[in-house]
């Protein structure tokens, strides 16, 4: 079973792929989603995170704003947060990784955010980069509500630049030219790595930058 790690910068369109791909049958692992899982109601990381940050949970799971602020610019505490939900993805993900590798699947998708700048790119088989031009990223993400410029460039500057990790992708998908170019490349990616190594479709698979190999 072959493992495509997804990723893309914030804004880009990773969240729209990764359902296209799940659309299209393949298994999808979203390591925010799972976030979102520990952290809801009865989450198994909201005991941790009361304890580590108090006040920030209530009898509906998590308060995202009150958490916001307690990590919002702190390396520190944001460091203690992701000690606590790492772990706790990461065990969600190896069981989703056997299940798949008992059913025998051909390849699945884990949609990771940080994929490179948590080094997740070392366990993975091939990498799909979701990228878009900086103007359409940047009023896609200010358009979200509480959003600000402030904010989304210091979320930027916690990023790899889109440019490397294009250049170090194995495919790169494209999401500002329309859903349909992207639906296109989405479906010949599944089709090629079903049935054939990654770097078979590096060769066959076109898309709209030609796909290098990682550093």
């Amino acid at each position: 079973m072959r493992v495509i790690g997804l990723t893309g910068s914030i804004g880009m369109g990773k969240s729209t792929i990764a359902g296209m791909f799940a659309h299209q049958g393949v298994p999808v692992f979203d390591a925010d989603a799972e976030v979102h899982r520990l952290q809801g109601p009865g989450g198994r990381a909201l005991e941790a995170i009361e304890a580590a940050f108090p006040g920030v949970t209530h009898a509906a799971g998590l308060d995202r704003a009150a958490l916001g602020k307690a990590v919002f610019g702190k390396p520190d505490a944001l460091k203690a947060l992701e000690r606590i939900v790492h772990p706790l993805v990461a065990e969600a993900q190896a069981g989703f990784l056997r299940r798949h590798r008992q059913a025998r699947r051909p390849f699945v998708i884990l949609d990771v955010p940080l994929l490179f700048e948590r080094g997740g790119w070392k366990r993975v088989d091939g990498i799909v980069v979701v990228s878009a031009p900086l103007h359409v990223q940047r009023a896609r993400v200010l358009a979200r509500p509480g959003m600000t410029a402030e904010k989304l460039d210091a979320i930027l500057a916690a990023q790899m630049a889109d440019a490397e990790k294009r250049r170090r992708a194995d495919f790169v998908v494209e999401t500002g030219m329309g859903r349909r170019r992207g639906l296109m490349t989405v479906r010949r990616l599944t089709t090629c790595l079903s049935r054939a190594s990654v770097r078979y479709c590096r060769q066959c698979v076109k898309s709209s930058s030609t796909p290098k190999r990682r550093a």
